[in-house]
């Protein structure tokens, strides 16, 4: 009994390891593929109120890729990110591909 309750648990463990749909590969894929071209990255400057009173804030993210750093097409990576998640190749180009595939987060400028 022991046996088939773990034996089960692994294979519904498995069964969410499936491939997803084509359309969240894409969107997925896109920022692999937009980082090939090149990096991104953002500032931000601020000030903080508080009890000590205001104070200047800021930040910086910058992401890397490595497909970027060895020169691989971002078509390319495109295509193969999104057959691998999916299985399927995808519905169109890197370059038709609008940047508006990706929901924004709050304060997200790009």
């Amino acid at each position: 009994m022991r046996v088939t309750a773990t034996a089960m648990a692994i294979c519904l463990g498995l069964a969410s390891c499936g491939p997803m749909t084509l359309q969240d590969a894409e969107r997925d894929c896109y920022r692999d593929a937009r980082l090939a071209q090149g990096p991104m990255g953002e500032v931000r400057i601020g000030a903080a109120t508080g009890p000590g009173g205001t104070r200047p804030v800021g930040g910086l993210q910058l992401d890397l890729s490595s497909d970027y750093l060895t020169g691989r097409d971002p078509e390319q990576v495109w295509r193969s990110c999104v057959q691998r998640r999916s299985g399927q190749l995808p519905t169109r180009s890197f370059g038709s591909v609008p940047p508006d595939i990706l929901p924004r987060e709050p304060g997200r400028f790009f």
